[in-house]
């Protein structure tokens, strides 16, 4: 059977305005740039018809779908101020922290788990790993 694909990666210089325009008003949707969807249409210049037809199979496609999003998980230990220093150093290795998990301390060490979204190409993980684990009050840390 000739199945059709579900999904295409296509330039977004090929494609109609529509779908453009479609992309633009949900980012000021989610940005709060714009009141509500019709604000947001009016701004961007097409119809709500347009906007409602396509915004569920019109997406960006994220460079985070490409390997870069990683999930750490560390043990830290109880004390003030690891947890910031953690996140301070991922912030300096250029960084995109989407989510952080701690659990409560149990024998003077807390689990955390750091969702996040390198944006370098270059970084290598395992000098991600050891920069963090060499951050004062990290007892371990690698990667899910």
């Amino acid at each position: 059977m000739n199945e059709k694909p579900k999904a295409l990666i296509v330039s977004s210089d090929v494609l109609p305005d529509v779908f453009l325009k479609v992309i633009e008003v949900k980012r000021l949707l989610s940005t709060t740039q714009a009141k509500n969807s019709s604000d947001a249409c009016r701004q961007v210049g097409i119809s709500r018809s347009a906007y409602y037809k396509y915004k569920d199979n019109v997406q960006v496609y994220e460079e985070a779908d490409n390997g870069k999003l990683s999930t750490l998980y560390l043990k830290l230990s109880d004390e003030p101020g690891v947890l910031s220093k953690v996140l301070q150093k991922l912030y300096e290795l250029g960084a995109n922290i989407l989510t952080v998990n701690q659990s409560i301390p149990v024998d003077t060490v807390a689990i955390v788990t750091v969702s996040v979204r390198f944006d370098q190409h270059k970084l290598d993980p395992d000098y991600i790993l050891k920069t963090l684990g060499e951050v004062y009050g990290v007892v371990s840390v690698k990667r899910i």
